[in-house]
């Protein structure tokens, strides 16, 4: 099959499955379930099995339009993706998950043998909905979306949350942590507490560029924003609150882009007011993060965000964050999935002493072991955070010598 095949359209029947996976490990089958059930217009049947439970089961059954395959575990895999290749029919789209984390054998499948996509594991939402989903529903976003830093809008179901803590401490992962250019924005202009908790400085800029668009330029954006570390930076205001804010159309997307360019990382603390600057920052963001804790009122409140329609750069649905699980009266998590009716991807813990303590000191709580720390590394994840080789101890298994197969 040529490798460009999946941009063509391909002639089907009412009856053929659009998407059909073999996959090794129940965690995987969920987060293909969560970030592919929704889009598949003529079903998906994900079943558990091998490799080599594919290329039998693909001898009797008929070709899907997508083809998920599971190669973990597999001490030859090009070898099995090339008998796979005999049993399928000509057009299907072949996506690979696997546990070889190796540029070169990427390129091999992919440039080599006609595979169209492949994700290492531990597979997440985000690399799902980013690499998988636009191949199944064709639907791609520009190359000038595509390039670019990451903009990661996380908003409270309502406040007094954490939302503010959740993406500041994200942020300081990000940028001091792991050692990525990141951006830290506060979008409250007038009662925003997120510079403040990162020990930075305010200044006009981000006020300046959401009133006078026209500004924004190279100069603005390694000027405006203020360090917190070599990699770390915030843009926040402290103005007034006699001075309102006198909003630009289209003033947060020409920030973001031009922000983009500077930044791997920009993480956006948009408090939920039906604002114009804050519906524009919630459009134009690759990831939602909405943070709510385990009272009746959040899940009320989530459930309205949820049902916002996503923004043109967002192939997924609203990552959630339940903060302080466990507080004293508080819902459990069964009782919240219930309600709202999806998953909680990510959980954290009820921690009063450790956030005071840690507050009184003026450091970032994720600088310290624990579950806050964990919980904010399984979300740092899930908006598309891949650590370096150098943050990695598993090598990686060798190539075989395998001759090109082209499906």
């Amino acid at each position: 099959m040529n490798q460009d095949s999946y941009l063509k359209p391909t002639v089907t029947g009412s009856s053929r499955m659009t998407v059909l996976a073999f996959i090794t490990d129940a965690q995987t089958e969920q987060v293909l379930r969560d970030g592919l059930g929704d889009i598949a217009a003529n079903g998906m049947d994900l079943r558990r099995g091998t490799v080599r439970s594919a290329i039998q089961a693909m001898a009797k059954l008929q070709t899907p339009e997508v083809l998920i395959i599971d190669i973990s575990g597999d001490d030859q895999p090009l070898n099995a993706l090339g008998e796979l290749s005999d049993v399928v029919e000509p057009g299907v789209r072949v996506l690979v998950v696997g546990d070889i984390d190796d540029v070169n054998f990427y390129r091999h499948i992919t440039r080599g043998m006609g595979v169209v996509e492949y994700i290492c594991k531990p597979v997440t939402r985000e690399a799902v909905g980013r690499h998988f989903a636009p191949l199944i529903t064709r639907k791609t976003v520009g190359a000038d979306v595509a390039r670019g830093g990451r903009v990661i809008a996380i908003t409270g179901a309502r406040g007094g949350v954490g939302t503010t803590t959740v993406a500041g401490n994200l942020a300081w992962y990000l940028g001091v942590g792991s050692n990525r250019h990141t951006l830290f924005l506060e979008a409250d202009l007038h009662m925003g507490s997120g510079a403040l908790l990162l020990g930075a400085k305010t200044g006009p800029g981000l006020r300046m560029a959401l009133e006078m668009p026209d500004r924004i330029d190279p100069v603005f954006v390694e000027r405006a924003a203020q360090p917190v570390s070599e990699r770390l930076f915030v843009l926040a205001s402290e103005e007034k609150l006699s001075d309102p804010l006198i909003y630009a159309k289209g003033a947060a997307l020409r920030l973001v882009d031009a922000m983009r360019v500077r930044y791997n990382f920009m993480v956006v603390d948009v408090p939920f007011l039906p604002m114009p600057v804050n519906r524009d920052l919630l459009e134009f963001c690759h990831q939602r993060v909405i943070v709510m804790d385990p009272s009746l009122a959040s899940v009320r409140d989530t459930l309205r965000i949820i049902s916002l329609p996503n923004g043109p750069w967002q192939t997924q649905s609203p990552t959630i964050v339940l903060n302080r699980l466990g507080r004293p009266g508080g819902l459990t998590r069964k009782q919240i999935e219930d309600a709202l009716k999806v998953k909680i991807d990510i959980v954290i813990p009820d921690l009063p002493k450790q956030m005071i303590e840690t507050a009184s000191f003026g450091d970032p709580v994720v600088a310290e072991r624990g579950p806050f720390r964990q919980g904010i590394i399984d979300l740092a994840r899930e908006i598309g955070f891949v650590a370096g080789r150098d943050e990695s101890t598993r090598p990686a298994p060798p190539i075989e010598d395998t001759s090109p197969v082209f499906w």
